[in-house]
């Protein structure tokens, strides 16, 4: 990418705009980042983009910024949609992702991953995985690690493990993975895109410039990710927890196989995999065959699948306190996500759920609320909504509690009412925005507050 003397717009002051502005200056380019934020409000410490000479601009985002621009790069926190964007569209100048960025610079393959949920966990799986092969495996994209930086940093002959957002498919390209992997689709982030139907066309735009000498990654038991098939390039590889395959990752007798070109090759056993639940599973199939597909061993990967204990806020085993155990997910941001962990347990389950709420049907999730869960405790702006689903599931309203917008009441609740040989259960089946700067904030605060508890035994 030639960007020497070039004029170049960055668009939101996010990790991926500090790092798309770093590197374009670095390539040469007169650099400008903007922000619709004041410049108290950016959480991240500018100064190290003035001493780089870019130039930083917050508050309105007028036309004038488009000004002698060759290139705007945009942060996946802004939409295309608002005016600076369909501006700079309008007078021809390529606008691209921080994603496009570091496809544009990368001189390794890809192994992209995205899904509704168990993005984070897959794609860190897939990158240990994919370790067991490639002396230089890098790590990158939505799991928040800047993508264009794992990339720089890779150089040639490695490879690269990226998870991807719908919101990082926005302005894209080129972006061309060797191996795409699409786990599911379910209703999310219909705010930011307008529809379940273009919510699913930022997802397929991961494999959209694939071609035959590519792979596609696809969950057979997803009814909406089985279909794109009928849309792809590549070769497909399924995967699937419920139906032994003709080719593909499959369980038989409860261990994880892999067929492929006529060879096949079993694994170990779902008991001794490091990660618990069902959908870990499926996330663990799904990592095996991207990393298959882009080269490693399949014997080799074996004793990273049982030792991989999963990642941060996804249920996250915190401590036992007097007999019962604590786990937090607050990357639960949506109710499938968090039908999911309730299904890892047993009847005898304390809930903390609730925030920012993204106005999903809550019928499903609260008929297994009502099977599952002892006691519910509702935080947030998702509160009363919730509370009134509840009700309407059938779930009586002495088992229902309401903390307000304090973790430290929720928490204190659950040790209040859980018994031992139970679980307190974070798995919000929302967004974390109306009480913190994101899910992982939430998660952590929970966990302070938990820990607490611990010390007072």
């Amino acid at each position: 990418m030639d960007l020497h003397d070039k004029k170049v717009l960055v668009v939101g002051a996010g990790i991926s705009g500090f790092a798309a502005a770093k590197i374009a200056r670095h390539l040469g380019a007169a650099v400008t980042l903007s922000d619709a934020k004041r410049e108290g409000e950016i959480k991240e410490d500018v100064a190290p983009l003035r001493e780089a000479g870019v130039a930083l601009v917050f508050g309105p985002q007028g036309e004038r910024l488009l000004d002698g621009v060759a290139l705007v790069i945009v942060s996946p926190a802004v939409p295309v949609r608002i005016p600076l964007i369909q501006a700079a569209y309008q007078k021809g100048i390529r606008v691209i992702s921080e994603v496009e960025l570091a496809y544009d610079l990368a001189q390794s393959p890809f192994v992209a991953i995205t899904g509704t949920n168990g993005k984070t966990t897959t794609t860190t799986l897939t990158h240990l995985l994919l370790k067991t092969r490639y002396e230089n495996a890098g790590l990158g994209g939505n799991i928040g690690i800047p993508l264009s930086e794992a990339a720089l940093a890779v150089g040639a002959g490695g490879v690269i493990a990226a998870e991807i957002s719908s919101y990082q498919m926005e302005a894209t390209e080129h972006f061309h993975p060797h191996v795409a992997a699409e786990l599911n689709v379910t209703p999310d982030h219909i705010v930011r895109h307008g529809s379940m139907e273009v919510y699913q066309k930022m997802k397929e735009r991961l494999f959209a410039e694939q071609t035959a000498d590519d792979f596609l990654v696809l969950n057979y038991d997803d009814e909406r990710t089985r279909g794109m098939k009928d849309r792809a390039k590549s070769r497909v590889c399924y995967f699937s927890r419920k139906e032994e395959l003709e080719a593909g990752a499959f369980l038989r007798d409860d261990v994880l196989t892999i067929r492929w070109d006529g060879a096949e090759c079993a694994l170990c056993h779902v008991k001794e995999l490091g990660i618990k639940g069902a959908h870990n599973v499926e996330n663990a199939l799904a990592a095996v065959s991207c990393a298959f597909l882009a080269g490693a061993d399949p014997a080799r990967m074996v004793p990273v699948l049982k030792s991989f204990r999963g990642v941060e806020h996804r249920i996250e085993y915190v401590t036992e306190i007097a007999g019962v155990a604590y786990y937090n997910d607050s990357k639960a941001t949506n109710t499938d996500s968090a039908i999911k962990a309730l299904e890892t347990f047993d009847e005898g389950i304390v809930l903390i759920a609730g925030g920012d709420d993204k106005m999903t049907d809550l019928t499903e999730f609260m008929a297994l609320v009502r099977a599952r869960v002892r006691e519910l405790i509702l935080i947030g702006a998702a509160a009363k909504r919730f509370c009134e689903a509840a009700i309407a599931a059938g779930i009586e309203e002495a088992h229902i509690h309401e903390a307000g917008y304090s973790m430290e009441k929720a928490v204190a609740l659950a040790h209040e009412l859980a018994k031992p040989s139970e679980v307190v259960l974070l798995s919000p089946a929302c967004a974390s925005f109306d009480m913190y700067d994101g899910m992982a904030q939430r998660g952590r605060h929970f966990k302070k507050l938990v820990h607490r508890y611990e010390n007072k035994e």
